[in-house]
């Protein structure tokens, strides 16, 4: 069965939008390193609809020569979440959409019982927080930069309390920690003191 695994780059302060525009001079051989085992662990890769235009108006012009990711993107399976009907023209995509969220989650969920390894996901705050809410994700693999952002998409915003239990920790050369957490399953409250 798989397993979903969101990877993001992180600010301090928890932002994770346009990391583009503070992530790169951290980015050395052993965070290369570590997106690299990310990549090579996944057999499949999930996105939202937002992410799946950005990437698919990109990476199928990319050169697989020059551009080491582009091989890897371009020949997964990849599976998009939409509330909308939509065509997916990027080779291997398939669209995952229903009339409400329990027909999206259970499509998610037969997903990944097909799956065998890791389904990556990454890029969408919103979408994380969704799979979280419909009990679906695995793993939550953070790349925290000693860099406080103070503005952008944070990746927890107004969901409430989200219970975390760490999973393992690294610290990089840079001073990037590489944190991986499970989402904690709640019990229900047996009362007492």
């Amino acid at each position: 069965m798989g397993k979903i695994v969101s990877n993001f780059f992180i600010s301090l302060d928890g932002v994770v939008e346009a990391p583009h525009e503070w992530h790169f001079p951290y980015f050395d051989d052993e965070m290369g390193r570590v997106v690299g085992e990310g990549i090579e662990s996944a057999r499949a890769f999930l996105m939202g609809r937002n992410l799946y235009r950005e990437w698919a108006g990109y990476w199928p012009e990319q050169d697989e020569k020059d551009v080491e990711f582009a091989s890897y993107i371009n020949n997964v399976p990849k599976y998009v979440l939409s509330h909308h009907d939509g065509e997916a023209d990027w080779q291997n995509t398939t669209v995952i959409t229903g009339p409400d969220d329990a027909s999206v989650a259970e499509q998610v969920r037969a997903l990944k019982e097909q799956v065998d390894g890791d389904i990556a996901m990454s890029g969408c705050a919103t979408t994380v927080r969704w799979l979280i809410a419909q009990g679906l994700l695995d793993e939550l693999a953070l790349l925290v930069h000693p860099i406080a952002v103070a503005r952008g998409q944070r990746l927890f915003e107004e969901t409430g309390t989200v219970p975390l239990r760490l999973l393992s920790c690294e610290t990089l050369p840079t001073g990037v920690l590489f944190l991986r957490y499970a989402p904690e399953v709640r019990g229900e409250d047996t009362g007492g003191a």
